[in-house]
């Protein structure tokens, strides 16, 4: 099933992408790698609420994020409020392990 939900990260609608991104973080925890592989592109992507949504996935992966929380602090700079906001609480979900990247 990942492999359906993960397709529609690349749909032309971004209510779309995210749905698909927040159902992606719920099976974070069985999959953790195959999910963070999926989500860190959304990281850069153009559209904020796509950004804000990598970073709340991120903020529930536990051991599977820690290779992207370089990543995700990069976050703290964005344009974007919500964005910030999320790369915050997810960072402050991983503690010691994101605190080389602050």
């Amino acid at each position: 099933h990942l492999e359906a939900v993960a397709g529609l990260l690349s749909d032309d609608y971004s209510s779309v992408r995210a749905a698909a991104c927040e159902a992606l973080g719920k099976h974070g925890e069985a999959n953790g790698q195959t999910v963070a592989a999926l989500v860190a592109p959304l990281l850069k992507s153009s559209e904020a609420v796509a950004r804000e949504m990598a970073c709340q996935v991120f903020g529930k992966l536990g051991e599977a994020a820690v290779p992207h929380l370089e990543a995700v602090a990069g976050r703290l700079s964005d344009d974007s409020p919500s964005v910030r906001a999320a790369a915050c609480s997810a960072l402050g979900n991983h503690g010691e392990a994101a605190e080389p990247h602050l």
